[in-house]
């Protein structure tokens, strides 16, 4: 995957980083901190490309409930479409302060190309309503 192969040619820190060296040595991260570069965002790559391919599939006004968190820490969370749960995956990367904004949207960008790539490499066409 593009994501992972630019992580390792450019090596960018993680913002938890540069505040512990920089600002205050005992600041934490408000999500764990992967232990490899930074620079881009898996989670946004990854989101936004599933999300493009599914919106290709099932159109762009697909509505659901995500209650995958509620049983764990009582969390359901409601998406009027898929780039609308891709985009709030993506920014949440960003407010846990383990990327940089410039990784949140290049990692979303390479996503929505990759999820075009193989949408257009496969042939896929829009499923119908009626399944």
């Amino acid at each position: 995957m593009a994501c992972w192969d630019v992580k390792y040619k450019w090596q960018y820190v993680r913002p938890v980083t540069v505040i512990n060296e920089y600002i205050d040595k005992t600041w934490t991260a408000f999500l764990q901190t992967p232990p490899f570069p930074e620079y881009t965002s898996g989670h946004s790559t990854i989101t936004a490309s599933a999300a493009t391919v599914l919106t290709s599939l099932y159109g762009d006004n697909f509505s659901y409930q995500d209650t995958s968190d509620l049983r764990y820490i009582g969390l359901q969370r409601h998406f009027n479409s898929f780039l609308q749960a891709a985009d709030e995956c993506s920014v949440s990367r960003l407010y846990g302060v383990i990327h940089y904004r410039l990784s949140v949207d290049t990692g979303a960008e390479c996503g929505r190309k990759s999820g075009n790539f193989i949408m257009n490499k496969l042939k896929l066409t829009k499923f119908s309503k009626e399944f």
